[in-house]
């Protein structure tokens, strides 16, 4: 029976909430030195780059020494080291804390915060900055939170204690709720389960509906609407909507509402890509709000239903949205 290698623990301290960049090296292969694989394996960032790092020490082995670029290479060595990080527009709205105790953390994220790092959102996040705003650097993240959708995040404060409450959404056993503002339409026959496939293929920025067995069910429900008239005298108004998801796949609320004639108000994405707004631009985020979150504690057994206190731009400020004189929300909102 094949043995599992301990991984040691990381010599380097975080840097902005951020931790280091952690690599084992294979147990196969074909490279002279440490410096050969590194440069192959991070190809995106170039031989030059990689040798910098080296010079300045900053490749460090598990003793917190640096590395020589020309140290030998040993199959199932772990080396660390910060990337640079990339130029990030701050989003100026705060991560409301709803809940802490000594096992989790419930966040309230405002739209354009991504959860985690990855990609050009780094120290950006609601995982780094409530890292360093709580002072809890082994703070890690139950599960995601789309970049453009705001609301409730679940994370754990003790890193032993992850899986247990990842076991929970992989597992369904959490009920999740959200809020939507989308268009209004008189003939769409509500509530209904919506059931599709949807695949999300890597590098594709949209999810797509496929035939075959569906992995996607969300439950639509119209809570209000406001009537209007639109443009050119033509009838429109503007509904606010409950959804429910019965699984978790990629953009599935959003194009579920696409699918009916109702995309969510503010999505770049669906019905059709659009131009991504210029850095810095929060005027118009995505009207959906993870408003809900509802399970029993693995660790506690206690009930949690927690809340978020975020409303949705589109329905709090109305007149403005639809008139197009909305100039964005002072809060994340």
């Amino acid at each position: 029976m094949r043995r599992k290698t301990r991984t040691p623990p990381s010599p380097l301290p975080q840097r902005h909430g951020v931790d280091p960049v952690r690599v084992r090296l294979p147990a196969a292969g074909t490279w002279g030195t440490v410096r050969d694989h590194l440069v192959e394996r991070l190809s995106g960032a170039g031989s030059g780059v990689v040798d910098a790092m080296f010079d300045a020490g900053r490749i460090v082995g598990a003793d917190g020494r640096p590395v020589a670029a020309d140290a030998p290479y040993a199959p199932g060595m772990f080396v660390w080291f910060h990337r640079d990080l990339p130029d990030e527009v701050p989003v100026p709205f705060p991560v409301r804390v709803i809940h802490r105790d000594e096992h989790i953390v419930v966040a309230d994220k405002p739209p354009f915060l991504a959860t985690t790092p990855r990609g050009g959102h780094v120290a950006q996040t609601a995982l780094a900055r409530l890292r360093r705003e709580l002072d809890l650097p082994a703070l890690t993240a139950a599960h995601r939170l789309d970049r453009l959708t705001a609301g409730l995040v679940l994370f754990t404060v003790r890193p032993d204690e992850r899986g247990a409450y990842q076991t929970l959404f992989r597992d369904r056993r959490v009920r999740k709720g959200y809020e939507a503002v989308a268009p209004y339409d008189p003939g769409l026959d509500l509530p209904r389960t919506v059931r599709s496939r949807i695949v999300k293929e890597r590098g594709v920025l949209t999810a797509r509906e496929v035939p075959g067995e569906s992995n996607a069910v969300s439950r639509v429900e119209l809570v209000e609407h406001r009537d209007r008239v639109g443009e050119q005298g033509r009838p429109g108004g503007l509904a606010r909507y409950r959804l429910t998801p019965a699984t978790g796949q990629t953009h599935q609320l959003r194009v579920h509402m696409t699918a009916l004639g109702v995309p969510i108000l503010g999505d770049p994405l669906y019905p059709e890509v659009t131009a991504p707004a210029a850095a810095g631009d929060f005027r118009r985020p995505l009207q959906l709000l993870a408003h809900s979150l509802e399970f029993t504690d693995p660790v506690t057994g206690e009930e949690h239903r927690f809340r978020s206190g975020r409303t949705l731009a589109a329905w709090a400020s109305y007149d403005r949205w639809a008139a197009g004189t909305y100039d964005g929300p002072s809060d994340g909102q």
